[in-house]
This record gives C-alpha cells, sequence and structure tokens, in this order.
C-alpha cells in the first residue's frame, strides 16, 4: 500500500518540460498543479466541433463526468473540475508507463502500467496492485518477459469506454491492444464486476505464431494453448443492453499457420456473462481476412442499432478496400447485404464513438493524406464533414472518451498510430 505524501509546491511546467523532467530525473514530484481551464472562446473551431490540446500539466489519460486521471513525473494525479486544478496525487514512480486507466462509477480508479494493475479507492490517497485471476480462479500473472526492456502491453486499449449499466449494476470489461510496441503479450478481454477490487480474465486467445517472444522456446509461448483463435490484438468491447450481451472485434491480418494455411486474425466475437455462476459464453461470429468492412473498431450500439468503423487494408481480396462507416441490425452483422454504408472516408478507420446524436471518428494518420483527420455527422449519419487538423502533424485519434461534464471529448493524440503524443479536447456545435 502506498500513501500519499505531503505536498510540495507548485511546479509552472509546460507538458513537454514535464515530460522532459520525468524521463531525466525519474520522478520529479509535481503537485498542487492549479490551470485555467480554457472556454470555447480559447479554442479553434471547425463548422461542427471546438477542439484544443489539454492544458499544461500532467497527461490526462481518462475522464469521467467532472473528474480526469492524470500522471507525469513519477505521479499520478485526480482533478474534480475537468483539469482546472489537481487537488489529489500520490507518488508514483512508473507514472510514464502507464497504459490504461479508469475512473469507476464510485469514484475507484484503476490504472496499469505496461504489466501490473492498481487501484485506489480514496481519490489517490492510496492504492494497492491488483492481481488478475484467470477463468479458473488462479493467479494471471504477466509472463517473465526473455528481454526485460519489453514486458508487453497487457492493459493497454485502443478504445476509451470500458464500464456499462448491466442489470442495474456497473461492470468493467475492455480488452487489450498489444503487439505493436513494447514486446510480445497475450490476448485478453478483461472483467470487473465489483468496482475494480477484483479483475478477472473472461476471454483469452490462443498463442499466435507470428507474435511470440524472439528467441523463445515452446515453453513460453504466450497464449491461451487450447484456443484455436488467435489475433494480434484486440481493437474494441463494447456492450449491447438490448441483448445483455458484449461484442468484441480483432486485428490485424492474415498469417500463415505452421501448417502452412492461412490463418485469420480478423474477429467479430459475442460474448454473455453469467452474473449467477461468474461465467463467461463467448462464441465468433465471423472470422475474415484484413480486406474486409470486419477488420474494424469503433463498435457502438444506439437504438438497437449496430454501429462500426471499418480500416481494411491489405491486398488480399476485392480491391478497392471495403472500408466505411457501417451499421446494421446486431442479428444482421453476418451478412453484409444488410449493412447500410453510412459515409466512406476512403482511408482507414477503426475508432469512433457516438454521443447525443454526434457520432465522431477519425483517420488512420500513416494510410491516409490527412495530418490529423476526423470525421463527424452531428445527426447518427444522415450529413457528414471531415477535417484535418493540419498543426499537430501527423497524428491518429484513438481512445475516445465519453463527454465530460463540460461537454468535451477527450481523445490521445498518437504519433503514427500508438506512440503517445498529445491529449485532444473536442466540443460539439450544437446542431
Amino acid at each position: 500500500m502506498n500513501t500519499r505524501p505531503e505536498k510540495n509546491a507548485s511546479l509552472a511546467l509546460t507538458r513537454r518540460r514535464l515530460l522532459i523532467a520525468s524521463a531525466a530525473s525519474g520522478g520529479v514530484l509535481l503537485s498542487g498543479i492549479d490551470r485555467t481551464w480554457a472556454d470555447t472562446t480559447d479554442a479553434k473551431s471547425t463548422e461542427h466541433f471546438w477542439y484544443r490540446l489539454a492544458p499544461d500539466g500532467p497527461y490526462i489519460d481518462s475522464q469521467r463526468d467532472n473528474k480526469a486521471f492524470g500522471f507525469g513525473m513519477g505521479k499520478v494525479f485526480l482533478s474534480e473540475d475537468n483539469g482546472k486544478t489537481w487537488p489529489h496525487d500520490a507518488i508514483f514512480r512508473n507514472a510514464d508507463n502507464i497504459t490504461f486507466s479508469c475512473i469507476l462509477e464510485n469514484g475507484n480508479i484503476l490504472f496499469a502500467t505496461r504489466t501490473r494493475l492498481y487501484l485506489s479507492t480514496d481519490n489517490l490517497g492510496s492504492y494497492k496492485e491488483i492481481i488478475v485471476k484467470d477463468k479458473d480462479g488462479s493467479d494471471y500473472l504477466p509472463h517473465r518477459p526473455i528481454d526485460p526492456e519489453k514486458p508487453g502491453w497487457y492493459f493497454h486499449s485502443l478504445d476509451g469506454v470500458h464500464t456499462w449499466d448491466v442489470d442495474g449494476s456497473e461492470m468493467l470489461v475492455w480488452g487489450n491492444y498489444c503487439n505493436v510496441l513494447g514486446g510480445a503479450v497475450p490476448i485478453n478481454i478483461y472483467y470487473s464486476t465489483d468496482q475494480g477490487q477484483t479483475v478477472k480474465i473472461a476471454y483469452s486467445f490462443g498463442q499466435s505464431p507470428s507474435f511470440q517472444q524472439p528467441g523463445g522456446t515452446p515453453s513460453d509461448l504466450l497464449g491461451d494453448p487450447d484456443n484455436p483463435v488467435v489475433c494480434r490484438h484486440i481493437h474494441c468491447v463494447t456492450y449491447n443492453p438490448d441483448e445483455n450481451a458484449f461484442y468484441a472485434c480483432t486485428g490485424d491480418h492474415d498469417r500463415t499457420a505452421p501448417d502452412g494455411s492461412s490463418q485469420h486474425e480478423c474477429h467479430w466475437l459475442r460474448g454473455t456473462y453469467d452474473a449467477k455462476n461468474d461465467s463467461w459464453d463467448w462464441k465468433v461470429l465471423v472470422s475474415v481476412n484484413s480486406n474486409s468492412r470486419f477488420k474494424s473498431g469503433g463498435i457502438n450500439f444506439v437504438d438497437g442499432q449496430l454501429y462500426w468503423a471499418a480500416d481494411a487494408n491489405g491486398k488480399n481480396g476485392t480491391m478497392p478496400h471495403d472500408r466505411g462507416i457501417f451499421r446494421c441490425d446486431p442479428a444482421d452483422l453476418a451478412d453484409t447485404t444488410k449493412h447500410e454504408l453510412l459515409f466512406n472516408p476512403h482511408y482507414e478507420s477503426a475508432n469512433m464513438i457516438i454521443e447525443d446524436g454526434v457520432i465522431l471518428s477519425a483517420h488512420y494518420a500513416p494510410a491516409s493524406p490527412y495530418a490529423t483527420g476526423f470525421m463527424i455527422s452531428p445527426d447518427m449519419g444522415k450529413t457528414w464533414a471531415q477535417y484535418d487538423l493540419k498543426e499537430f502533424g501527423q497524428r491518429s485519434g484513438i481512445r475516445f472518451h465519453k463527454k465530460n461534464s463540460d461537454g468535451w471529448f477527450r481523445v490521445d493524440l498518437r504519433k503514427g498510430w500508438i506512440e503517445r503524443g498529445e491529449v485532444l479536447f473536442i466540443k460539439p456545435k450544437p446542431n
């Protein structure tokens, strides 16, 4: 258990100076940060939304209502006024390796480094490590990496919404987007039904021959040896209240299996949770090649309809690439003739959020002529606009969080596709 130290005097650092100082010092303390939260009059504007970078201070990793969780300079931080001030903080010397965080309904904060989970139940007054439980109830521990500098990303997510009301109580469910940076790692869907006090495995993918540790032996293989379904990583996990079911989609390409056959990594799964028995039932709905609308992300359910964004790529299958923002009845997911194409940006996109009738999505920068491209529909897909926020350079928008109490979406701007860059806030204009 780590307790919060006494606060020091405020240090007025810009984000760049904050991160440089953090990397150089390995944990210089920053506390009592007080920043003015800019109004829309201070933000830049398009016809459809205002936008601005996060203010100087902690890297704002997640938000919920009026709260924001941030990190930097060997500490973690909590704001209760959308980042205007940061009255709560705690020493956390591995802050630069935080890859995931979630503010839960009761105020608990679950956050993770590359391989470890932590929970605070008292506004960062203290925190404790949470050991994940496997499906059989045993401790699910991270593997011992052959290269200690590459332990893998066990908990990092590509999407930003991870909690839902399920039968009157909150469930936290998410999957790890991994095997891009940081080393090989097994691919899992995690869940918690008790506000982060217990985190368990909901589903484990199999042992992909393409994503294992270099130089490893058969005893070093990562993944569930009994599951033939393999993937590179998880793009999205979300919940459909009308079916009381969870949906997940994965990537990334076709690989050659050891027997010489083609092995799909793009799957859609549907899972139902039995609260009485604390058990899951998962079924694979679709397995396809990467040149398909099912290579996708940004799954949303609104009024019983399923929405998603496709980032089809590769040279297999029929050209041009089968991309766009799609909608269908969940029961018709596997039948492409019953899909409605709402918008085709012509470039890859696998992140999307829908809230209050607004659809917001982003381009995958390395595969788009847009530097920092966003798509928006203010009317549930009837009309669309695209914008290139070139001033940020080549950035991809990922990890879309629901609007805070001031009406701003939070979005990661990643360098290229996955390396951490900046945090952007977007506020839709009234339609």
